[in-house]
């Protein structure tokens, strides 16, 4: 993966552990941050496929527009009727960092209890 992913894969994996109970662990070599027991984001990791950084992430707000970007795709293993998307971005896709964020406490918003969710901020309209 090239530098500038990597930088990437960090900075993301440190805004999702920003969460409140979120903590990390490493099923099948990637990264999965997870509030309590469930996973609301998954990172490529060091295992990458093509040299793109994987994300996948709940989004029952947005998932379906977001589908209409060339990096993203319903997740795979079914999660896809859950409202889960993949996004593969590779070294010359466009980088909105704000925007994976965005998906990121859309995520944890979705998977959370109501009672941690409710700690946060509200969305921006």
């Amino acid at each position: 993966m090239s530098k500038k992913l990597l930088a990437l894969q960090e900075k993301l994996r440190q805004f999702a552990l920003s969460f409140p109970e979120a903590h990390e662990d490493h099923p099948w070599g990637h990264i999965a941050v997870k509030v309590r027991k469930k996973a609301f984001v998954f990172l490529s990791g060091q295992e990458l496929s093509d040299g793109k950084l994987s994300m996948t992430i709940k989004l029952p707000i947005s998932g379906e527009m977001v589908l209409g970007l060339p990096y993203m795709e319903k997740a795979g293993y079914g999660l896809g009727k859950s409202g889960w998307v993949t996004m593969r971005l590779g070294a010359r896709d466009p980088v909105d960092r704000g925007m994976f964020e965005s998906w990121i406490d859309q995520s944890y918003r979705a998977v959370a209890p109501k009672k941690l969710s409710k700690q946060l901020e509200p969305l921006a309209t």
